[in-house]
C-alpha cells in the first residue's frame, strides 16, 4: 500500500486500526503587506505540518502501525488587527473556538491525537484556550507555533524568506517595502485601538527587503525539525502547547 502522509489523499480504512497523530495547519486570510499573498500563514502552516507528516513516513517506511498525517489547513482565523487592508477575512475569537473545540472532538472521534499547527499570531490565546477545553474533556490535543526567534513581526524578511523558499511565483519582490521596524512591545497600544493600520501604512511591521530563498530554506527547515521532534517526544506544557 502506498505510504501517503496527506489526510486528503486516504481512504478510510487506511485510518482503522491505527494510532494517528494529526497535525492541523491552522493559519489566516490577511493582508500581508503589498509583495505576500493574503494566505501566507496558511502556507507557512502547510508546509510545516506537511514536510514534519512527510519526515515521520520516510522514518516510519510504512513498517509502524502508527500514522501521522497533515489535515487540509483550516484558513481563516482571527485577524481583526488586520480588518483596516482590504482582502482580510477574520472570523473572530469566538467563532475560532468553538470551530476548534469542535474540530478537536470530532477529529479525536479517531485520532489518537491532535496537534493545531499555528501559522498566525493572533490565533494564539484562542487556540491555546480551546486545546484546554479539549484536554480538560479528555483529548489528547495540542497546539505548536510556526515562531521562529529574532523573527520580525509582519510581512517582513522571516515570512517573506520563507515564502521565497517554497512559493517563490506569489511573492511580488519588487513591490517589496520597508515598514515599522519598532518593536512590537512598543506598538501594542496603538495595535489594540486601531490595529495594524494605525501603525503601518503598507501592512508590513519589519523590513523585508533583505529577504532570500536560502534563509527561508533555513528557517523552515528549523521549523519542522522543531515539529518533528516535539510530536516525538509528546511534551505538552500547561498551556496546551507542544514543547
Amino acid at each position: 500500500m502506498e505510504r501517503r502522509a496527506a489526510l486528503g489523499q486516504l481512504c478510510w480504512p487506511q485510518l482503522s486500526d491505527r494510532s494517528v497523530t494529526l497535525l492541523v495547519p491552522l493559519g489566516a486570510t490577511e493582508q500581508h503587506g503589498p509583495h505576500l499573498p493574503l494566505d501566507t500563514d496558511s502556507r507557512i502552516a502547510t508546509a510545516v505540518a506537511g514536510r514534519a507528516a512527510e519526515r515521520f513516513s520516510v522514518a516510519d517506511g510504512g513498517e509502524e502501525p502508527r500514522l501521522v498525517a497533515a489535515a487540509p489547513a483550516i484558513n481563516y482565523g482571527a485577524s481583526g488587527e488586520h480588518e483596516g487592508f482590504p482582502g482580510t477575512i477574520s472570523v473572530g475569537h469566538e467563532a475560532l473556538h468553538l470551530l476548534l473545540v469542535e474540530y478537536g472532538r470530532s477529529a479525536c472521534r479517531w485520532a489518537d491525537r491532535v496537534v493545531f499547527v499555528n501559522g498566525h499570531g493572533g490565533n494564539g490565546p484562542t487556540l491555546a484556550a480551546a486545546v484546554d477545553t479539549l484536554r480538560y474533556e479528555g483529548r489528547d490535543a495540542a497546539w505548536f507555533p510556526c515562531a521562529t526567534p529574532g523573527a520580525d513581526a509582519h510581512a517582513g524578511i522571516t515570512e517573506t524568506s520563507v515564502l521565497l523558499h517554497f512559493s517563490p511565483e506569489d511573492v511580488s519582490l519588487s513591490a517589496a517595502e520597508v515598514g515599522n521596524v519598532t518593536p512590537v512591545s512598543a506598538l501594542l497600544p496603538a495595535m489594540r485601538a486601531g490595529g495594524v493600520a494605525a501603525v503601518s501604512t503598507n501592512g508590513v511591521l519589519g523590513d523585508p527587503t533583505g529577504a532570500s530563498a536560502e534563509h527561508g530554506a533555513s528557517v523552515t527547515d528549523a521549523l519542522v525539525t522543531a515539529l518533528v521532534t516535539a510530536v516525538g517526544s509528546w511534551s505538552v506544557g500547561e498551556s496546551g502547547r507542544l514543547a
